[in-house]
């Protein structure tokens, strides 16, 4: 990939949804909601605040949770992606 995020900005690709629930029901692709885990690309150098550049938290390879709503989604040599900033991050999974 050719993108460099800037300052506290994220990419990350989204991780596939599930295709069936707990119980076995099979879950038509209509029917999915976009899954609010994903996989960090890449990450800028940090949050700049008072002439400092603060790191950020999350580094290439880390899955993350993010808010439903977060970023914005772009499209990169046919492959969806999703921008957003550090703050959108609700956690990191381990």
């Amino acid at each position: 990939m050719k993108l460099k995020p800037l300052g506290d900005h994220i990419i990350i690709k989204r991780l596939e949804a599930e295709n069936k629930t707990k119980g076995g029901i099979v879950i038509p692709d209509t029917a999915k909601e976009k899954p609010q885990r994903g996989q960090v690309i890449a990450a800028g150098k940090g949050k700049l605040e008072d002439g400092k550049i603060i790191p950020l938290e999350v580094k290439k390879g880390d899955k993350i949770l993010f808010g439903k709503y977060s970023g914005d989604e772009i499209k990169v040599d046919l492959e969806d992606y999703l921008i957003i900033r550090e703050n959108d991050v609700l956690a990191i999974i381990e």
